[in-house]
């Protein structure tokens, strides 16, 4: 069945995915695959491997892939079942109809600002591939052009975004298979040593961290990589809503938890390490630094991955840029629509169409471009992260767990609470208790957050906050 133009642009933003549209997990892996192999992500795992060594920071990041992959599955199964994205899912499981701006606002402000570092990435990438000076022309010109872009490719909805996602993907995939090779190759370093490296940062750099210790150089990591699973459990339920099967979503979501906290990791890894000699040549002698300089700017400052795709791969290292962030950007501004199509009609009953979001979205992140804003955004990740996975467990706790003990596990679409207070309340404690009261005993915050959603919200909606509604009826 063919949508018209009209239905491709709104894609189903605030209703149910009708059973003739649902598509197979490799339709959907090219999306939730697509969103989490990222410029981004690379750089954390530099990042993280720097800091607490490659062996630590990897096995961080299969912990978090074994959570982030049950969460995204959990999420990603109710969407199917429903036919929801995460927003609108929240009205009916968890939160109720005024309660799911909590999602949609914390959601939205999470991928804008995504939105924002990737074109900034991009834009960096841009300037050192070129050879020219940042200034407002240039500035103006190339996150005008990123604006544009991103908009054009997400304005016709799932169909498209997956078309994209899949040749970006496909592209990305062959030219960071040559990167790998081209730098291991180029380094003369043993491949026992890049897979081996320890911590690469100052004593001075590891204790203003926080990350001395072994034990604490894995929380360290868990910690910074929990932000984006708890936020990608919640894309998991924006694409899961076209699942053919539980199934379908349940492969896609676990392919991307692993993609987004093992294998990108453990790739920024190996090409920062294997990278740094030829880095170090790099400023030396084109740009005319001190080799003492020159290792200090190569090691103390893995976001200059950037710089090592130009150095090592050319123009097939700037296409690696485009394509890693150009699928990410249309996942992120697809997401961020669908969650702000919500925001604005449960708060203002405002609904004039999904498109106006898209463009919202990218305009928006412009804005986070100005001053520090971008840096505070950067800083406030871990408090993001630890909100989405709260989010994501009260929707899960209501589906599989609150409403299985009654009896029913679906929904009527016409009729929701205006407020879940146990789900509102469960969400704003878990939080509290993570962030603040108990990070000094329990240090990892979403194991906090969501063990308190799972004790908490089961017990204030059976007991306390029941529902007034019943499942399945009016």
């Amino acid at each position: 069945m063919q949508k018209t133009l009209a239905e491709r642009m709104e894609d189903h933003a605030l209703e149910p995915v009708p059973k003739e549209y649902r598509k197979s997990w490799i339709q959907l892996s090219w999306s939730t695959v697509g969103i989490v192999t990222t410029l981004l992500q690379l750089y954390l795992g530099a990042f993280l491997s720097f800091t607490a060594g490659i062996k630590i920071a990897l096995a961080a990041g299969f912990l978090i892939a074994l959570i982030g992959s049950a969460l995204g599955w959990a999420a990603g199964h109710i969407a199917f079942k429903s036919g929801l994205s995460s927003s609108p899912m929240a009205r009916h499981y968890g939160l109720g109809v005024k309660g799911s701006i909590i999602i949609s606002a914390t959601f939205a402000f999470m991928l804008i600002g995504f939105i924002a570092a990737e074109n900034v990435l991009l834009y960096n990438g841009f300037l050192f591939y070129a050879g020219i000076e940042d200034s407002l022309v240039t500035k103006v010109a190339c996150f005008g052009a990123l604006t544009v872009a991103w908009i054009s490719l997400t304005a016709f909805g799932f169909e498209q975004v997956s078309r994209v996602t899949s040749i970006m993907l496909v592209s990305f995939l062959g030219v960071l298979a040559y990167m790998l090779f081209a730098v291991i190759n180029s380094s003369g370093t043993p491949i026992s040593e890049v897979l081996s490296f320890p911590s690469q940062f100052s004593s001075e750099a590891l204790e203003s961290m926080g990350a001395v210790t072994d034990t604490a150089k894995l929380i360290f990591c868990m910690n910074v990589l929990a932000g984006t699973a708890g936020a990608l459990a919640l894309v998991d339920a924006d694409l899961g809503r076209y699942a053919s099967t539980g199934k379908d979503i349940a492969i896609a979501a676990v392919l991307s938890n692993f993609m987004l906290s093992f294998f990108m990791i453990a790739v920024g890894a190996i090409i920062m390490y294997a990278g740094v000699p030829a880095l170090i040549d790099y400023y030396v002698t084109v740009q005319g630094l001190s080799e003492v300089a020159a290792r200090q700017i190569a090691i103390e400052n893995p976001d200059r991955i950037v710089a090592a795709f130009v150095i090592f791969g050319g123009a097939l290292g700037t296409l690696l840029m485009v394509a890693a962030n150009s699928k990410a950007q249309v996942i992120n501004t697809y997401s961020s629509s669908l969650a702000l199509s919500n925001f604005f009609d449960v708060t203002f009953s405002w609904r004039p169409g999904r498109i106006v979001f898209v463009v919202g979205a990218n305009i928006t992140a412009l804005f986070f471009l100005s001053g520090e804003f971008l840096i505070w955004f950067k800083s406030f990740l871990v408090i993001l992260g630890t909100l989405t996975t709260s989010i994501a467990t009260v929707i899960a706790a209501d589906y599989f767990i609150v409403r299985k003990i009654k009896g029913s596990q679906q929904h009527n679409e016409n009729v929701a609470e205006l407020w879940n207070w146990a789900g509102v309340l469960a969400v704003g404690l878990s939080f509290v208790l993570a962030h603040f009261a108990l990070v000094d005993l329990i240090k990892i915050e979403v194991l906090t957050a969501m063990a308190t959603v799972l004790v908490v919200y089961p017990l204030l909606r059976l007991f306390v906050f029941k529902s007034q509604i019943t499942p399945g009826g009016p």
